[in-house]
């Protein structure tokens, strides 16, 4: 589904999915029903928020990191330095292994 954008097989995959007998499997089956629109257009769209999740990740690593050591301005410094060296090294070509 993922690999051809296309969401029309995800009732039957869910259906399959809670009737296999595996708890944990019809839970996940049952919460992805309950928004099975927003799923689908998930599928079959190319938009997504993965930038967005990753720069939210970094300032949550980093207020952990630094909890109850340093204020505002040191954080957003970090925060603001962290997105640079993303957006540096996410322009370099990558090279094969040899």
């Amino acid at each position: 589904m993922l690999d051809n954008r296309d969401a029309a097989p995800l009732p039957s995959w869910l259906d399959e999915l809670s009737h296999r007998g595996l708890p944990p499997l019809a839970g996940i089956a049952g919460a992805l029903r309950e928004d099975q629109h927003a799923v689908a257009q998930g599928i079959s769209t190319t938009y997504n928020s993965g930038v967005n999740e990753g720069r939210i990740t970094d300032v949550k690593l980093q207020k952990r990191l630094m909890a109850g050591r340093a204020g505002v301005p040191l954080l957003r410094h970090r925060v603001v330095l962290i997105a640079h060296l993303r957006r540096r090294y996410a322009d370099q070509p990558t090279k094969a292994p040899r």
